[in-house]
């Protein structure tokens, strides 16, 4: 199946899974499972531990455990095994189940798949925004390999997220005199405004094993290190500020956003390259409260456009991204097949265009 992992089933000797904690220490997990449980297990790694025997305590907590035990139970069986007092430094109990469901072949890594790249292509803001699901919906039953995807559209747009309130996020009256389209995602997070070349804006579609017993927390950080790498590349001193802004010491570059379906991830994130900050705040509704957390008072002085920190064209930039992200997990360009493009014309209409799915929330 596409994008499957390569040690499944679990079963047999010598499965082999390893997790590096972000900013911590490598867990490896070495089992032997079979006939559907793990009949004895080895965790080892360059953590620290005291005492010693608590890590015999650890290996006999998952030993005759089944081999579809979920994340969160093994990760509640290491805890368990863990005494009062004792000290686990450089990792965790979920670190620890992490490796586990790696060796077994239910979490994978970003080298376990076959990437994709699908380089910018114009579309109507209706159709990007469809595409997402549809192309989520593909990798999750397994006829798409995961799929790293440029956008590129043609109007001017605003993309509001899929809890958002239509009147309290966009100014009809701004949208009308800027010609601005505008379309609910089916992600959440906060109203997005786009004009031809003044984002970028990029999609991951993944399956859902990449970022098993991860948290929304650690899973926005851990999908977009790429990106992180890429920007400094182009010499932008870029971070993560939770849950899920990409800031610089400058101000915020951009956001991210998810959405989970069955067996299927969708992760994306909309970048400002060259953003027009008056047209903006004459089209999005931005409140006082939302901004009550950043340290600024306008939406103006949050943000930080690309084009004035690396002063690069916006192509240069999304080259250097899909060049990263190539030589970083081995993914090849492709174009994006009709099938798949019909299907979001189609789901465009029948949703995304319509005023019922829009002003969903009102």
């Amino acid at each position: 199946m596409v994008g499957m992992p390569n040690n499944l089933p679990p079963s047999g000797p010598g499965l082999h899974g390893e997790y590096k904690v972000p900013g911590g220490k490598l867990v490896v997990a070495d089992l032997v499972a079979r006939e559907g449980r793990i009949l004895s297990a080895s965790i080892n790694g360059d953590f620290f531990l005291e005492p010693d025997e608590v890590l015999a305590d650890i290996n006999a907590a998952l030993a005759g455990l089944p081999a579809d035990t979920s994340h969160a139970a093994l990760r509640d069986a290491v805890a368990a095994a863990v005494p009062a007092g004792a000290v686990m430094f450089g990792f965790d109990a979920a670190a620890v189940a992490l490796a586990v469901r790696r060796a077994l072949g239910y979490a994978t890594t970003w080298t376990d798949h076959d990437w994709e790249i699908l380089p910018p292509e114009p579309l109507p803001i209706a159709e990007q925004v469809a595409l997402d699901e549809v192309l989520t919906r593909e990798v999750a039953a397994g006829s798409r390999n995961p799929t790293l995807r440029l956008w590129e559209w043609r109007e001017r747009s605003v993309v509001i997220g899929s809890f958002q309130s239509l009147r309290n996020e966009v100014d009809p009256f701004g949208a009308d005199r800027h010609g601005v389209t505008v379309v609910r995602r089916i992600s959440g997070g906060g109203a997005m405004f786009m004009e031809p070349g003044n984002a970028i804006t990029y999609s991951l579609y993944l399956p859902a094993s990449l970022v098993d017993g991860m948290g929304f927390a650690d899973s926005y950080p851990f999908l977009d290190d790429w990106v992180i790498e890429a920007l400094a590349g182009v010499g932008v001193e870029a971070f993560y500020k939770p849950l899920n802004d990409i800031a610089t010491p400058a101000g915020k570059i951009g956001g991210a956003a998810q959405k989970r379906l069955a067996g299927g991830l969708l992760h994306h994130v909309t970048m400002s390259y060259d953003i027009d900050a008056d047209k903006m705040a004459e089209v999005l509704r931005i409140s006082r409260e939302k901004l009550s957390d950043k340290g600024v008072s306008s939406a103006r002085k949050r943000v930080d456009p690309l084009r004035r920190q690396t002063g690069l064209g916006r192509t240069q930039i999304i080259e250097h991204m899909m060049s990263t992200f190539a030589a970083r997990y081995g993914a090849r360009r492709t174009r994006l097949g009709e099938g798949s493009l019909a299907a979001a014309r189609e789901l465009a209409q029948a949703k995304f265009r319509s005023r019922e799915w829009t002003a969903r929330v009102p």
